[in-house]
């Protein structure tokens, strides 16, 4: 089953518009300082560091889902977008209009998480 190319084109379109998105994400949450540099005290400081620690682990979640996508885009160019990396059997246009960063087929990816 090859895919169609009007449904690559649609997905890369989804992809492009997603990494832009994040990547003005990603510099927001660069740019956004969790503490004014005041001196605090201990309730002050907790709340700082909680919220430093949620917006460095939102910061890697989403650089994370910019790698995913970087290498959606990588198969794209490279013509291997919708086979499976492992298995080399093609992954559905269901799982990828879920998931268009998919490189797995749903068995391989299953099998992986066990």
């Amino acid at each position: 089953m090859k895919l169609r190319a009007e449904f690559i084109e649609k997905i890369k379109k989804l992809l492009v518009e997603r990494k832009n998105d994040m990547t003005a994400q990603l510099l927001d949450i660069a740019n956004d300082k969790v503490s004014d540099g005041q001196v605090q005290d201990s309730g002050d400081e907790a709340l700082s560091l909680t919220m430093e620690t949620l917006q460095n682990s939102l910061q890697k979640s989403e650089i994370d889902e910019l790698n995913l996508i970087n290498n959606a885009l990588m198969r794209i160019e490279n013509g291997e977008y919708g086979v499976c990396i492992d298995c080399g059997e093609p992954i559905s246009e269901r799982r990828l209009e879920h998931f268009p960063y998919a490189a797995r087929c749903i068995s391989c990816q299953e099998a992986l998480e066990k």
